[in-house]
Parts: C-alpha cells; sequence; structure tokens
C-alpha cells in the first residue's frame, strides 16, 4: 500500500518521534529548571520579598524572550511555554503579594536589597539560560522531518 499523506498523519514515521520525543524532553528539562528557579525564589522571598518582585519581573522578561517563535516550535513547545507562563505570572503575583505585607515587618538598607536583588537575578538567569539551552539542543538533535509523498486521489 503506498503511503499517503493520510496514512502518514496516522502513523509518524520514526525519524518523527524521535523528533518529538527529543523536543519533550528538552521541555521537560526546561520546565525542571524552572521549577527549581520558583523553588529558589520562594526560599528567597521568606529572606528579601522586595527582591522577589524584582526576580518576578526578570522571570516575566525571561520568559517572554524564551517563548517560540517559528510555527514548528509554537506546535512543539507552545503548550509548555503557556505553563511556564502561567507558574511565572502566579509566582510573580504570590511574591508581590508576599512583599506588600512583609515590607513593613523589618527595616531594608538599599545595599542589602541590592545585593539579593543581584543574587536572585543570577539565579533566574541561569536557570532560564539552562532552558533556553536545552531547547536549542534539542532543536539542532532533531532530525529534520521526511517530506510525505503525497498522492492525487482520482475524482469519482
Amino acid at each position: 500500500m503506498p503511503d499517503t499523506a493520510d496514512t502518514a498523519v496516522k502513523k509518524p514515521s520514526g525519524r518523527m518521534e524521535a523528533a518529538m520525543t527529543t523536543a519533550r524532553g528538552a521541555a521537560n528539562d526546561a520546565l525542571h529548571e524552572t521549577r527549581k528557579a520558583a523553588q529558589r525564589v520562594g526560599k528567597a522571598a521568606e529572606a528579601n520579598p522586595l527582591a522577589v518582585v524584582a526576580g518576578g519581573i526578570a522571570i516575566g522578561l525571561a520568559a517572554g524572550v524564551l517563548l517560540p517563535r517559528t510555527k514548528r516550535e509554537t506546535a512543539l513547545l507552545g503548550p509548555v511555554g503557556k505553563r511556564i507562563n502561567s507558574a511565572a505570572a502566579g509566582a510573580a503575583e504570590a511574591a508581590k503579594d508576599a512583599a506588600k505585607a512583609e515590607l513593613g515587618a523589618f527595616p531594608l538598607s538599599k545595599q542589602a536589597a541590592r545585593a539579593q536583588v543581584s543574587k536572585l537575578l543570577d539565579q533566574v538567569g541561569a536557570a532560564m539560560s539552562a532552558g533556553g539551552e536545552a531547547a536549542l539542543a534539542a532543536r539542532e538533535e532533531a532530525p529534520a522531518p521526511k517530506p510525505v509523498k503525497r498522492t492525487r486521489r482520482k475524482a469519482d
């Protein structure tokens, strides 16, 4: 039986499955790194809530930079990007609320706040960089999809 567009859609080739598996692995790695960053943000929120507000802004910017750009990336990684954005927005909102509640609880020097923000931004940057590198590595490792042989259907 010849390979038609219909059968190709129903049964992906081995190369396509490998590409999808690689992309899923990279997306899971990026999600794992983001979760680790969120845990670090939670610990930092207890130590310095003002730094968390700045970190939430940084996470939002970094997530915006990492959003998929091509149609293929959007199809493969779009749902993960949405989950990351959703989690980052929720974390930023929670951090902002915690910061507002804690601001009056203890005095904060300008230098201490800068040091905390710098440390937090370094951690967030490292986590986002690792996630981006994993996604790029998956894209480079994934084989190009095999063209589908299309056949014309005869009119009845």
